[in-house]
């Protein structure tokens, strides 16, 4: 049997330049935009599988702390890309010009933690344009129509509003609940689809 070969030292200065090179040259996990709508400013956020966040910049304080939130749920290898959200950019327009009724886009949950969340958001992207549920309507749908609360909760978390519209869903009574963007913005958005209040 021959001896094993000794293995080379590790040169820890070309490793970190080789790791790098790699940063740079390899494609990011999570692509996001900025993109200017009739509600505000929002982060639209995609990875491999599709749109997972498109937040309200001010919700979140600044730019930079949303980019470091979704490093920290999604991935650290986050770049800004706009080309990679034209489509995004292009159906929100659409919608907000009144020529687009639902989204083609597609949803990646990942930010979404519990299976009953994640029920509640398919179930909530379902909405039909210009119609309304309740929260109960909504945590039946998920699968637990005494989780009316929880509902409220999940949806107020809801990472992509408006291509997920929770907007649509209001109080038992026709109460307008809460929204992830404020009230004014619930209000608009519904505006936009011909409800009033």
């Amino acid at each position: 049997m021959s001896p094993v070969p000794k293995r080379p030292a590790l040169d820890r200065d070309a490793a970190a330049a080789a790791a790098s090179r790699f940063a740079i040259l390899a494609e990011p996990d999570v692509a996001y935009a900025l993109v200017e709508t009739p509600v505000g400013k929002v982060m639209a956020a995609q990875t491999r599988r599709g749109l997972a966040c498109l937040g309200y910049v001010d919700q979140h304080g600044s730019a930079e702390r949303f980019i470091e939130e979704l490093s920290a749920g999604l991935s650290p290898r986050i770049l800004e890309a706009p080309a990679r959200l034209d489509e995004v950019r292009r159906e929100l327009d659409e919608y907000f010009e009144g020529r687009r009724h639902s989204f083609d886009l597609a949803i990646d949950l990942s930010l979404i933690k519990t299976p009953f969340a994640k029920r509640l958001l398919q179930a909530t992207a379902r909405i039909p344009f210009g119609e309304t549920r309740t929260y109960r309507d909504m945590a039946t749908a998920a699968g637990n129509a005494l989780a009316v609360r929880a509902a409220g909760n999940a949806l107020g978390h809801n990472p992509i509003p408006i291509v997920v519209p929770c907007h649509r869903v209001l109080r038992s009574g026709g109460a307008l609940g809460g929204y992830t963007g404020g009230l004014d913005r619930k209000i608009k958005l519904l505006a936009t689809e011909g409800i009033q209040l």
